[in-house]
C-alpha cells in the first residue's frame, strides 16, 4: 500500500519531540533480533524444504479454517461495531493527541493520504479479476454461472471484500496507536496499547512476545501483496512479450523491485515514499479516468449507484456467512483470505494511518477512514470491473475465459479490449512495480521503527535487513505454490493477531472512560487554530532560534 510523506507540524512542542526523535539511535533489542531469527529460519524451510514448508502449511490451514474462520467473520464485524460506537459515544470528541494540539495536515492532504494508503497492488490486481471470478464462480452457488444475477453479485462482494470491514481492522490498530502514542505518550510500538490490561509488564517478555507478533503478521501480509505484484507483473510479461509464467521469472522480479526499493529506502520517507506515492497516486488516476472516458461510461456510473445501494442492503447478512450447512470453500477462498490480509496488513497500515491522524478527533477519524478509501475502493471496483464484466459480455466471454486460464492476465485482457491497449498495459506493470516498491519501502520503515522501540527514525541498515526479509518470503512463497500458497500463509498468519486485535478494543474500553476529553470535551480545530494564532502573535520574535530553543520558546520555557 502506498503511503504519503511525513512532515514536521506547526506545533512547537511537536516540532521539538521530531527534533529529538531525529537525534534518537534505534534501540536494536529483543524484538529485533527475535523477529530476525524467525524469519531467517522460515526462508531456510522454503529454500531447502520447498515441498515440506507447502504440506505443512496445508496442515495448518486445514486446521484453522476448521476451527477459527468464525473468528475471521465475528471479529472483522465486531471491529467495524466497535468504531462506528466510538465515533458517535461521548469519546468522538476526544483527540489523538493533546487539547490544543492541531492535526499535522489539512483535511485534503489527509485525505489523499488515506487514498494512498487504501490503494496498493490488491486494487490493481483484484480489480478485473474478482468480478469476473465471482461471475462465472457465483458466491455461495446462489446464482447460475454467467448470468446477469451472477454478475450482480460479483460486484457486491467485491464492494463487501474491499469496502467498510477492512478500513475498521485498520481504524482499531491506528486509533489504539494514535491514541496511546500521542494522547498519552506510551510509545508507538503495538505493545504500549495494552497499558491500561497489563501495566508494566508491555516492557517485559508479554509485551515483545505482542511486538514479536505485530512483526510477523506484519512480515506475511506484505509478503503476501508483493507475492501478487510478482505474478501481475509476470502476467502483463506474458500477455505482451510471451515471457513465460514461471516461479523464476517472477522471482527475477522480486530481486529487480528489491533493489529500486532498497535505494528509495535509503533516501528517507521524507523523499522516497512521498516522491513515489505522488507517482503512484498520479498513475492510478490516470488509468482508471482512461478506463472511465473510453471504456462503458454511462454503465459504469449505473453500476457504481446500483451497488452502492445493493452493498449497503447485504451488509448485515454478508458479513455472517460463510454457507456452514453446504460447501464453505467459496468463503475460505474469498471471504476468509480477504480478512486474514486485512488482520496481517493492519499493524503496518495503522501505523501509518496513526502517524497521520495526529491531532484528529476520534469522530473524524473514525468517519474519515471508513469511508473516503472505502468510496474510493468502490468506485475503483465498478469502473474496472464493470467495464472487465461489460466487454465480456459483449466480447462472447474473452476476459472470463481467459481469467479461467491465468487470473494474473485480467488487467491486460481487458485493457486489449480497448484503444492503445500496448501503452496502457505498459503503463499499467509500471504503476505496479511503483506500488511494489512503495510498499515494500513503507513496509521496511515501519518494521524497523516496530522493531526499534517505535523510533520514528529506525537506521538504514535495519530497514534494509526488513527490506530483504520481505522480498525473501515472497520469493519463498511463490517458490512453494504460487498464488495458493500467498492465500494460505495469510489465513494462518492472522490468527494470533486477531486475538491481539480484540485486546486492543479492550485496552481501548478501558482508557477512555477515565480521559478527560471524555467528560469536558476536546476544542474544536478552529478553536486550536485561534488559539495558536493568538500565541504565536503574542510570543516574541527572535531572529536566531535553534531547533531546542525555538521549541522551549513556543512553550514557554526559553
Amino acid at each position: 500500500m502506498a503511503q504519503g510523506g511525513l512532515s514536521v507540524g506547526y506545533c512547537p512542542e511537536r516540532r521539538r519531540e521530531m527534533f529529538l526523535e531525529r537525534e534518537q539511535t534505534s534501540r536494536i533489542g529483543v524484538v529485533f533480533y527475535v523477529s530476525l531469527a524467525i524469519s531467517v529460519v522460515f526462508v531456510l524451510w522454503g529454500v531447502f524444504f520447498t515441498e515440506n514448508l507447502s504440506a505443512v502449511t496445508s496442515v495448518i490451514l486445514g486446521y484453522v479454517l476448521e476451527n477459527f474462520a468464525w473468528l475471521y467473520l465475528i471479529s472483522t464485524t465486531l471491529f467495524l461495531v466497535f468504531v462506528a460506537y466510538l465515533a458517535f459515544s461521548r469519546y468522538g470528541k476526544i483527540r489523538l493527541g493533546k487539547d490544543d494540539e492541531r492535526p499535522e495536515f489539512s483535511r485534503p492532504s489527509w485525505f489523499a493520504m488515506l487514498f494512498a494508503a487504501g490503494m496498493g497492488i490488491g486494487l490493481v490486481f483484484w480489480g478485473v479479476a474478482e468480478p469476473i471470478s465471482h461471475v462465472e464462480t457465483p458466491p455461495y452457488a446462489m446464482a447460475p454461472a454467467g448470468s446477469p444475477e451472477a454478475a450482480e453479485l460479483g460486484m457486491r462482494y467485491a464492494f463487501f471484500h474491499w469496502g467498510l470491514h477492512p478500513w475498521a481492522v485498520y481504524g482499531v490498530v491506528a486509533m489504539a496507536i494514535a491514541y496511546f502514542s500521542f494522547r498519552q505518550g506510551r510509545g508507538g510500538v503495538i505493545s504500549s496499547v495494552f497499558y491500561p490490561l497489563i501495566g508494566e509488564r508491555v516492557n517485559g517478555p508479554i509485551g515483545k512476545a505482542i511486538d514479536i507478533f505485530a512483526i510477523l503478521a506484519t512480515l506475511f501480509g506484505v509478503a503476501v501483496s508483493l507475492g501478487l505484484g510478482a505474478l501481475q507483473i509476470n502476467g502483463g510479461l506474458n500477455f505482451l512479450f510471451n515471457i513465460p509464467s514461471e516461479a523464476y521469472v517472477q522471482i527475477v522480479i522480486i530481486a529487480v523491485i528489491t533493489v529500486l526499493f532498497l535505494a528509495s529506502a535509503a533516501t528517507g520517507v521524507d523523499k522516497g515514499i512521498r516522491i513515489l506515492s505522488n507517482l503512484n497516486m498520479l498513475l492510478a488516476a490516470s488509468l482508471l479516468s482512461f478506463v472511465f472516458i473510453l471504456g462503458p461510461t454511462v454503465f459504469l456510473m449505473d453500476t457504481f449507484t446500483q451497488m452502492v445501494g445493493d452493498y449497503a442492503g447485504a451488509l448485515v447478512s454478508m458479513s455472517f456467512e460463510r454457507n456452514v450447512f453446504e460447501d464453505s470453500s467459496w468463503a475460505d477462498n474469498w471471504t476468509i483470505f480477504y480478512w486474514a490480509t486485512w488482520i496481517a496488513w493492519a499493524p503496518f497500515v495503522g501505523a501509518f494511518i496513526a502517524r497521520i491522524s495526529r491531532g484528529r478527533t476520534i469522530r473524524e477519524f473514525v468517519l474519515a477512514v471508513l469511508f473516503v478509501p472505502s468510496i474510493v475502493s468502490f468506485f475503483w471496483f465498478s469502473t474496472m470491473g464493470g467495464t472487465g464484466i461489460e466487454l465480456d459480455r459483449t466480447g462472447d466471454g474473452v476476459i472470463s475465459s481467459a481469467v479461467a486460464e491465468n487470473v494474473n492476465t485480467a488487467l491486460f485482457v481487458m485493457l486489449e479490449q480497448l484503444p492503445i491497449s500496448f501503452i496502457t498495459s505498459i503503463i499499467a506493470m509500471f504503476l505496479i512495480a511503483i506500488f511494489f516498491i512503495t510498499s515494500a519501502d513503507s513496509a521496511s520503515f515501519v518494521l524497523g521503527s516496530m522493531s526499534s522501540g517505535g523510533t520514528l527514525n529506525p537506521a538504514t541498515p535495519v530497514k534494509f535487513v526488513w527490506g530483504i526479509t520481505i522480498s525473501s518470503f515472497a520469493a519463498v512463497l511463490l517458490l512453494s505454490g504460487g498464488l495458493t500458497a500467498l492465500q494460505n500463509v495469510a489465513i494462518i498468519a492472522a490468527v494470533p493477531f486477531a486475538i491481539i486485535m480484540l485486546f486492543m478494543c479492550a485496552a481501548l474500553l478501558k482508557a477512555l472512560p477515565k480521559d478527560p476529553g471524555a467528560k469536558r470535551g476536546s476544542p474544536s480545530p478552529r478553536d486550536v487554530d485561534d488559539d495558536i494564532r493568538v500565541r504565536e502573535k503574542a510570543a516574541p520574535k527572535a531572529a536566531t532560534t535553534s531547533e531546542p530553543d525555538a521549541a522551549k520558546a513556543g512553550r514557554g520555557e526559553g
